[in-house]
């Protein structure tokens, strides 16, 4: 029994002589051995950034009484509770830290104390630090037990406060307030110091100029576990949850910087921090550091021109355009090689928040979506480049039941158009007619098929999805376009191509950005050749705008309705480029247009680029075929057409039925124009000669009868402050021939009885739900009826 005793306690003492043996002891706190440095280097070798070894960079150590208790606070709150009560390691704060994450359902509270934390960060070895064994978190707690028994508690707080990495080459809440918000950190207040607190969890993840999105929720959590600690009410977490925040940065020696942090990023998902942290590397990367420097330049420029409205005479609005920010992403779109990223016009501008990276932030795209939504279209074999939209006041059903009526950026109605000429001009109703047809599920369906990985939730989007009412990537839907680019390939951006360490040895190689074909060929040419046709997009931008270049070049706008997101983005085969114009703050820009805002832009670093390239076209895949059709109706040119086109078609979607829009009446050809578009044709006065002639017709049209307005579903509210006589609203209808006699009904009461058109009376506004109806008879004394609306007035 006692030799089994003795054996027991030698074992012991033998593994805990193995297991202590060789840890450092805690005066070596301080000593620090630097690794070499690493090199960021732009794809011809020319030197981006040198990332110094940690703790000899972005590091600056303060006295813990000037770093603001707010963040002392916050940063016990969220990483060790009990910080002060336990002995360097606390078996209780990891239970309450596995409790706490199973309920928020992720990973919020570590396990390990702050001491612990500060043991493995500057005490262990880089290859043993990172290891996930039992050894290392039993050697862990013992150096922590060893610290706390050498140094106070606000000694190790210090300590882990001014050593912690907090992202963007950060080291310490000094180096962190400097590079995220551009001040000291004596300076940061409640919501700024959460924001802080939160990120050594995952400083990639949470990276506020990068992922503004996760570093707010993040710091919401934050809050959260400080009013639970008692250092804070729960209305001064809210209060810090609504302050908007500034990011910024303190100007350092780095050139395109943006880029720079989103690599640092990337080579810490693909590396592990702890490899990049040894130091040594030399990344080539895919930038085109000249092409980037000239692109800023034309991005300053053209701020510039708008904010002083230089050379825009009587066109300046009043007080200038208020438009700060902007961004520029340029894509190979044949490997998904990223050759420019601006994400703002000055990284080092508190004013703009240069620091956030806009070509990754989350914004509205406006009409640069379109292409998306057609492209789904094609593809389906719903819509062809000639098929016939109605561009008419239209009045669409919605999942809430009250209508949706949207308008052109213009404000007017071009009648019917066929989908070329709808998408190059931009013309917003055809285009919720194309959402509306193949539904809203199949457009975010195919947008993230393209790599838009943010335009989701169909139903809470709705028909305004088509018009950009979701929030997409700069990046990613460029990365998107240059699928229609290369012919329908995914693009995935690749901003890193090799990894090699000071002796050369290759660590990392990038696989290239060029995927599998997911789009078919013939849709994508398609979509090119539409956006490419300067004469299709006449009407709403003039021919030989900035949008056309010295060469084939397809290109989209997109303004959001409030003019807070300005968007350009187009293509050649050879590059992609996507531009947005805003501010960071949301503030709404005046009047800026995407041939004022993002397009000059657009055409400059397009221009500049490829300048001494030979110009490529967009080459037609095989399986399509050409048609001569008529230019109104989009159908077989028939012998009484006007003007016929050439247009494009997959092969076996070509038009069967001959043009039944041109009608010859006597010696004339007139235009019988579908009932859905005859309000719109009689406002243009182009009924006419129809309703003249059609008389002499050799057999009348059947007569068909619809009521237009008021619009289906709609809510009205009755102002106490007007008159009744004030509150009326117009009903109207409309006929395919002219009747004898219309009758407009409400509540099943006889409202007017009109004998010719225009059909349209007024109604004067009563609480309660109503019901509208219309009725005629045709020039044969037949009844026809023309459907009911319902409306609500509250």
């Amino acid at each position: 029994m006692a030799g089994c005793l003795a054996t027991l306690i030698l074992s012991g003492v033998i593994a805990g002589f193995w297991l202590t043996s060789d840890l450092p002891a805690p005066e070596d706190l301080t000593n620090y051995t630097s690794a070499p440095s690493s090199k960021i280097l732009d794809r011809q070798g020319r030197l981006l950034y040198e990332m110094l070894p940690p703790y000899t960079g972005s590091h600056s150590p303060i006295p813990l009484d000037e770093i603001p208790l707010a963040l002392r606070q916050a940063t016990i709150a969220v990483e060790d509770a009990n910080f002060y009560r336990h002995a360097g390691f606390d078996p209780a704060g990891i239970l309450r830290s596995l409790w706490v994450n199973w309920r928020e359902g992720e990973i919020v509270m570590g396990g390990s104390t702050i001491t612990q934390q500060l043991a493995r960060l500057l005490l262990l070895s880089p290859d043993e630090r990172f290891e996930r064994t039992v050894v290392r978190k039993l050697r862990e707690a013992v150096l922590a037990w060893n610290l706390t028994r050498h140094y106070s508690k606000d000694e190790i707080l210090t300590f882990y406060l001014n050593e912690v990495y907090y992202g963007n080459m950060a080291y310490g809440v000094e180096a962190a307030a400097r590079a995220m918000f551009g001040k000291p950190v004596g300076d940061l207040d409640l919501a700024e110091c959460a924001l802080l607190a939160g990120l050594p969890q995952a400083p990639a993840i949470y990276n506020p100029l990068e992922n503004t999105g996760a570093a707010l929720t993040r710091q919401a959590v934050v809050l959260q576990r400080m009013t639970e600690e008692g250092y804070i009410s729960a209305a001064d977490a809210e209060m810090a949850r609504q302050e908007r925040l500034y990011f910024a940065a303190t100007p350092f020696g780095i050139r395109a910087p943006h880029f720079v942090m989103y690599v640092r990023s990337q080579l810490e998902q693909y590396l592990g921090r702890e490899r990049l942290e040894a130091g040594g590397l030399r990344i080539t990367t895919t930038l085109d550091v000249a092409l980037n420097e000239m692109t800023r330049d034309v991005l300053r420029d053209h701020l510039a021109l708008l904010a002083t409205c230089e050379g825009r005479g009587q066109n300046c609005p009043t007080g200038g355009y208020n438009v700060e920010n902007g961004a520029v992403v340029a894509l190979d779109p044949q490997t998904g090689e990223i050759l420019v990223m601006v994400g703002s016009p000055d990284y080092f501008s508190a004013r703009i928040a240069g620091a956030v990276n806009a070509t990754l932030a989350l914004r509205q795209p406006g009409s640069s979506i379109k292409p998306l939504a057609y492209a789904a279209a094609f593809e389906q074999g719903t819509l062809t480049p000639a098929s016939v939209l109605f561009d008419v006041r239209t009045a669409f059903s919605t999942q809430e039941g009250t209508p949706y009526v949207p308008l052109n950026y213009d404000s007017l109605f071009r009648g019917p158009v066929r989908a070329r000429e709808a998408l190059a001009s931009s013309y917003n109703v055809p285009a919720v007619q194309v959402i509306e047809r193949i539904g809203v599920t199949s457009l975010t369906t195919f947008a993230r098929r393209l790599g838009i990985t943010s335009f989701d939730g169909a139903t809470r989007l709705g028909l305004a999805a088509v018009l950009g009412s979701g929030e997409v990537r700069l990046l990613e839907e460029t990365a998107a376009y240059a699928v229609f680019a290369n012919g329908g390939f995914r693009v995935n951006p690749v901003s890193i191509l090799r990894v090699e360490d000071t002796e050369g040895k290759e660590l990392w190689q990038g696989t290239g950005g060029r995927g599998a074909q997911i789009l078919d060929p013939r849709v994508a040419f398609l979509v090119s050749d539409i956006l490419s046709d300067d004469l299709a997009r006449a009407s709403s931008f003039g021919e030989g705008s900035v949008l056309a270049l010295s060469r084939p070049a397809a290109v989209k706008t997109g303004t959001t309705t409030d003019f807070r997101d300005n968007w350009t983005v187009g293509y050649t085969p050879d590059l992609a480029v996507g531009v947005w114009v805003g501010n960071a703050n949301n503030t709404p820009m005046v009047n800026v247009t995407g041939i004022s805002g993002a397009g000059p832009i657009w055409h400059a670093v397009m221009d500049r680029a490829l300048q001494g390239r030979p110009a490529r076209t967009f080459e037609p895949p095989e399986g399509l075929t050409q048609v001569s059709v008529c230019a109104l109706s989009g159908q077989l040119l028939g012998p009484d057409c006007g003007h016929g086109v050439t247009e494009w078609f997959v092969s076996g979607t070509e038009p069967q039925a001959v043009c039944d829009l041109h009608r010859r009446i006597g010696d004339r050809v007139v235009v019988q124009y579908p009932l859905e578009v005859q309000a719109w044709a009689r406002e243009q006065g182009l009924l006419e000669s129809v309703v003249e002639l059609e008389s002499s017709a050799p057999s009348a049209p059947v007569a068909a009868l619809e009521l237009l307005r008021p619009d289906n579903g709609a809510v009205y509210q009755l102002d106490a402050s007007l008159s009744e006589t004030a509150q009326s609203i117009p009903v109207s209808a409309e006929a395919t021939v002219g009747l004898r006699e219309v009758t407009f009904w409400v509540d099943g009461m006889p409202l007017a009885i009109l004998s010719a058109p225009p059909y349209i009376t007024y109604w004067t506004l009563e609480s309660g739900q109503h019901h509208f109806s219309v009725s005629g008879i045709s020039p044969t004394g037949t009844l026809i009826l023309g459907g009911e609306i319902t409306i609500t007035v509250e």
